[in-house]
């Protein structure tokens, strides 16, 4: 599949690219990041130009961030009673801790630093009471993140672009998991001082 991908760039240029970015906002398992590491890499050999994929990638993914939280509006408590996988209701736990936690933040990094967390932050941003102006600068402002680091990296790194797809991905699995257990730290950190102020109220009783 990732072959197809990459010739499909180089053949049909910065509309495939924009269509992948667009997909993977909506969860779909399209390879998004390496899509992008390519164009890159082609952009600097001259296939491709640099101007034209960074805007189509950023639309794609701007336009895929407004459906998804479109989406999430509309039908958002259905799609989450959907989630049966214990694998997407654990993301889906994830997504809503971020959101809870960080507020438009949040949606900020779920664009780039914790990207897999995205579609589902997406869906979630509006049940969770999240303003569309609020969740869309600070989308956008991912997005624009996201984009310049994966393209820009194609491009610095065109000659070596089998081991910075290997590395880019192992990285930002890492990345993600790391900011994840972040929010869940401070969440519980949070929490923990909630509780503290009930705990040195209630009397100590004597026996």
């Amino acid at each position: 599949m990732n072959e197809a991908v990459l010739a499909a760039i180089v053949s049909y240029g910065p509309s495939v690219l924009a269509l992948i970015t667009f997909l993977s906002c909506l969860a779909l398992p399209v390879p998004s990041s390496l899509a992008m590491l390519g164009a890159g890499a082609f952009a600097a050999s001259g296939d491709l130009n640099l101007f034209e994929i960074v805007l189509a990638a950023l639309m794609g993914a701007v336009l895929g961030d407004q459906t998804g939280y479109a989406l999430g509006k509309r039908l958002g408590g259905p799609l989450l009673r959907a989630a049966k996988t214990p694998a997407r209701a654990r993301l889906l736990a994830k997504a809503r801790r971020l959101i809870g936690q960080w507020g438009g933040v949040g949606v900020f990094f779920s664009r780039w630093l914790a990207s897999p967390l995205g579609p589902y932050v997406n869906l979630l941003a509006p049940v969770g009471g999240l303003p569309w102006w609020k969740f869309t600068v600070w989308g956008v402002m991912g997005k624009v993140v996201w984009v310049a680091v994966y393209v820009g990296l194609g491009w610095a790194f065109a000659s070596s672009f089998s081991l910075v797809a290997d590395i880019s991905s192992t990285v930002s699995g890492l990345v993600a998991a790391l900011a994840v257990m972040t929010a869940a730290g401070a969440w519980l950190w949070h929490g923990a001082r909630q509780r503290l102020p009930k705990l040195k109220s209630r009397p100590i009783s004597r026996t």
